[in-house]
């Protein structure tokens, strides 16, 4: 063994001989909980001992944890959280995440090791949670529980995921109704006095999302070349208002402004002068298109009750806000648009979310189809 190093430098951890003949390797690693502990690994000869020692010195450097005993699910989930959802994610998704792991991950499967936890053990947890809660928050809890058991997966911790194997609860298809036209048309009359009209109409012409009107800026909207752009949403979070990145392909998207949209943004601009000038010094500027009378962002929840009360003064039937863009995809696929363009306007990220969501208005298209091939398919008069 001459020439062979017996001592590492200080961290590199260090390579013993036992009295079984057996070489032990030792080596602080880092631990799910962020906390630092020693780690052995066993070799029959020096060599064999250091490539393993080489190895977990290479996943303290990656920031890897490697646990000194078999970590259990309500370590290794709010250690995921921190340390893989947040820091990638938008807040959001991590305080979705949150929640499902708070709720009902830790308490349900917590004491659980990882590499304990059986395809049995899941499906328990997916029928227990559908029986207490509903089938939508058993497949999301299902779909948070894949996801941190895949980045354990990566991080070697365990040899697969159990959860991959398991099939989420199924869940029944909302059913869409958003207004018709003529609904439409008389909720943009009624709505043509108040102060977010202009955010009215470019919810049901671009179907835009809550966040994405309220987070609009003027340097985003060009008038003259008939332009909008959406670089930001705005959203609130545990109490918390701020401004993130569009969902899907809205990111930095560039689209058309309708005809119909610009009278009410120039209306709006005006408007928002006028404001300016009573509000003073009490009036502090943003570049929203959408303001309160001294500048502020509006609360993305003030956007929804205007909606509402508005539709309800007009006797329509009350829906959601983000059924307006529901209604935009109806009117436009109705109208022959093609599905691809229809998700280009609306920024979804994959052809198959504009095709699932607005299946009812594709059936409608299909029945009208099959209908011209009954004609041109009838037979001759006079002829069997």
């Amino acid at each position: 063994m001459s020439g062979q190093r017996k001592r590492n430098p200080n961290g590199a951890g260090t390579i013993t001989k036992r009295k079984d003949g057996r070489y032990q390797a030792a080596v602080y690693v880092l631990q799910p909980d962020g906390t630092r502990a020693r780690k052995f690994a066993y070799g029959k000869t020096w060599a064999e001992c250091d490539a393993k020692r080489r190895d977990l010195l290479a996943k303290v450097e990656s920031g890897i944890p490697v646990p000194t005993r078999s970590a259990r699910l309500g370590e290794w989930l709010p250690y995921w959280l921190e340390n893989v959802i947040k820091p990638r994610r938008k807040r959001t998704t991590f305080a979705k995440y949150e929640v499902h792991v708070r709720l009902y991950l830790v308490p349900l499967l917590g004491s659980k090791k990882l590499e304990a936890l059986s395809v049995a053990d899941v499906r328990r947890f997916l029928v227990r949670l559908e029986q207490q809660t509903t089938a939508a928050t058993a497949k999301e809890s299902h779909k948070v529980l894949r996801s941190a058991l895949s980045a354990a997966c990566r991080e070697e911790l365990i040899a697969r995921n159990v959860v991959s194997i398991v099939e989420p609860p199924q869940v029944e298809q909302r059913d869409l109704s958003p207004w018709s036209l003529d609904e439409t048309l008389d909720f943009l009359a009624a709505a043509r006095t108040d102060p977010l009209y202009a955010a009215f109409v470019i919810a049901i012409a671009l179907g835009f999302r809550r966040g994405e009107i309220i987070g609009l800026r003027w340097q985003d909207v060009d008038l003259e070349q008939r332009v909008i752009r959406v670089r930001k949403q705005r959203q609130r979070v545990h109490g918390e208002v701020y401004d993130d990145d569009p969902k899907g392909r809205r990111r930095k998207q560039s689209l058309p402004l309708p005809a119909m949209c610009v009278a009410p943004l120039r209306w709006q601009r005006m408007r928002q002068a006028a404001m300016r000038e009573r509000a003073g010094e009490q009036w502090t500027e943003s570049d929203y298109v959408f303001t309160t009378r001294t500048g502020r962002p509006v609360e993305p929840r003030n956007l929804y009750r205007s909606f509402t009360r508005v539709a309800g003064s007009a006797g329509l039937r009350v829906i959601r806000l983000h059924d307006a863009r529901h209604g935009c995809a109806t009117l436009l696929t109705a109208a022959g648009v093609a599905p691809r363009v229809v998700m280009e306007i609306l920024g979804h990220s994959q052809i198959a979310v504009t095709m699932n969501v607005y299946t009812h208005v594709v059936q409608d298209t299909q029945c009208e189809a099959v209908s011209h091939m009954d004609r041109l398919l009838r037979r001759r008069p006079g002829r069997e």
